[in-house]
């Protein structure tokens, strides 16, 4: 499953083959087999505000989580069923992981930031049986738990009344045999961010990270390389945080920092880099963004990084050239989603990057662009992002929804609802979502690169852009900025905010309206829910279009 030892991309992907074992296990493959070779190795390490950081080895953690895999057998969890995490980043987030791979349960990853609403659906809609959690997430789940009849056993990490979860690991000895589980059995379900529509619980077998092993290694340049070592803001309950920085590291004995959940804090961001010696960083699209508001970072932090990859949205052309002028390093924008992640990467080291583009096709994968026949097009032409089936990455189906399984596939294709474009060299532009596309005068146009010129106003420190229904155009453009710290809204700086992209872009795409918010709707993985945005703007007012 790992890249061969090439210098060229041609040479990678053509060189590259699956190997997967046919008893591949997730939990076996990130603790016990490093554990067996070499227990004192570091694997996790948790960032502490005062100072006094954490550290864990494998062996210490293949120990922990086979005794906690013993509690959960004790309390009549059997394989195939769903087991909710939600944990913050943190040593026992991973220890329970680990544990319900290995018994060959289900995992669903939740995010602390959900309220109650989302919490019901997704743990009523898997049918979870249990669900570990600490005493924030304890309050929530109080809220709800007479309308889960199926949520037999709430843990908690941190006290409440609840089983306590270090107890039920103390009260079961260290050995577990692990589940007898192929590359094509229910290990992991993550439920779709609902930016345009409600949730759908993913299943991924335990193949999904072996699958995910090229991306990681093409999109951090070599990796792992003496001394790396990874931290990422985004939750370890989202895809990007779970699949694009934790798992893979700890299969090839990678050292993960953890850190405490907050709302995200530029400054903070630096410390935690600085202070743990991290080489190697999943950052998202918006969280650079406002890293931004940092001045010379470099001088004011001890920084080590190496790499830095990025997605989740569009990284955009202003973002990475900041990033190669502030930071010194050329971010690996790549791209994927819930169902089918890690596809398409840059990679600077081996050659592969460019301003404003995904990349290209990482080894072992093969990406197209499609047509609404589910017909490759050629060069230049806009259409769907596509990915061919079968692949390691690609989700087992939606639960408990095979229409909406079928509806994903076109001619052996996985539609990604994606739009971009591909050059010669195969790099692949992104464009939006089909969902997204503003139609204006005739014109689609794709909020991405409008997003991007926006962001490279001085004043714009977050903006989305949505298409606000118009009885002449069909639609205008609309933009929601968030603006920096040091600025004020006022008529004559939207004046010259739509001036920016009018000048650098074209006099259709340019935002006709601009209205200033205090904050953009996100999803809990950091992507801006447009649906809401075109909803509110379809609910204003005749629009002051100039």
């Amino acid at each position: 499953m790992r890249l061969p030892a090439c210098d060229r991309y041609d040479d990678l992907y053509r060189d590259f083959a699956w190997e997967i074992s046919e008893d591949f296990n997730i939990g076996r493959a990130v603790s016990d087999e490093w554990a067996a070779q070499a227990p004192e190795r570091i694997c996790l390490e948790h960032f502490s505000p005062d100072g006094r950081h954490l550290s864990m080895t494998y062996g210490a953690l293949a120990e922990r989580s086979s005794s906690f895999a013993s509690a959960l057998r004790s309390l009549s969890i059997r394989r195939g069923d769903r087991v909710a995490l939600l944990l913050p980043q943190c040593f026992e987030t991973v220890i329970a992981h680990v544990a319900i791979y290995k018994m060959g349960a289900i995992v669903l990853p939740l995010a602390l930031l959900f309220g109650v609403e989302a919490l019901e659906y997704r743990l009523r809609t898997s049918g979870a049986a249990v669900i570990v959690t600490n005493s924030f997430g304890l309050e929530r789940v109080n809220q709800i738990r007479e309308n889960l009849p199926e949520l037999r056993t709430v843990i908690s990490i941190d006290g409440g009344e609840a089983l306590a979860f270090g107890a039920l690991a103390e009260a079961h000895p260290p050995i577990f045999d692990v589940a007898k589980t192929s590359p094509d059995d229910p290990a992991l379900m993550i439920f779709t961010s609902g930016t345009t529509g409600p949730p759908k619980g993913a299943l991924h077998g335990h193949r999904v990270l072996a699958g995910h092993i090229p991306g990681m290694q093409f999109a951090h340049e070599g990796f792992p390389q003496p001394g790396d070592k990874v931290w990422t803001p985004s939750d370890w309950a989202w895809a990007g945080g779970l699949l694009n920085a934790l798992l893979p590291s700890l299969l090839l004995g990678v050292p993960v920092v953890s850190s405490p959940a907050q709302k995200f804090d530029a400054d903070m961001a630096y410390r935690i880099m600085a202070e743990m010696k991290v080489r190697n960083a999943f950052i998202p699209p918006t969280a650079l963004r406002l890293l931004k508001s940092i001045s010379d970072p470099r001088a004011k932090f001890d920084l080590n990084l190496r790499t830095i990859g990025s997605a989740g949205e569009s990284l955009g052309r202003e973002t990475y050239e900041w990033a190669r002028q502030t930071l010194g390093i050329s971010v690996n924008e790549f791209y994927g989603q819930t169902e089918c992640n890690f596809v398409l990467s840059s990679s600077a080291g081996y050659g592969v990057t460019k301003a404003g583009a995904i990349g290209r096709a990482v080894p072992g994968h093969q990406v197209a662009i499609i047509g609404e026949n589910g017909d490759e097009l050629p060069a230049g032409e806009s259409g769907q992002i596509a990915i061919k089936a079968p692949d390691p990455v690609m989700f087992l189906g939606y639960w408990n929804d095979e229409e909406a399984t079928r509806k994903k596939f076109i001619n052996g294709w996985l539609l990604t609802g994606d739009l971009a474009h591909q050059n010669e060299e195969g790099y692949v532009t992104f464009e939006g979502r089909d969902d997204d596309v503003i139609t204006s005068s005739g014109y689609r146009i794709g909020p991405a690169e409008i997003e991007d010129c926006l962001s490279g106003h001085p004043a714009v420190q977050l903006a989305a852009v949505v298409g606000k229904p118009d009885a002449v155009r069909t639609e205008i453009v609309k933009a929601y900025i968030v603006l920096s710290p040091d600025h004020t809204p006022s008529d004559a700086l939207g004046a010259e905010i739509r001036d920016w992209v009018k000048m650098r872009l074209s006099m259709h795409e340019y935002p006709r309206e601009v209205e200033f918010v205090d904050a953009l709707p996100l999803t809990t993985t950091g992507k801006v829910i447009r649906r809401l945005l075109r909803e509110k703007a379809a609910g204003e007012g005749p629009n002051r279009a100039v």
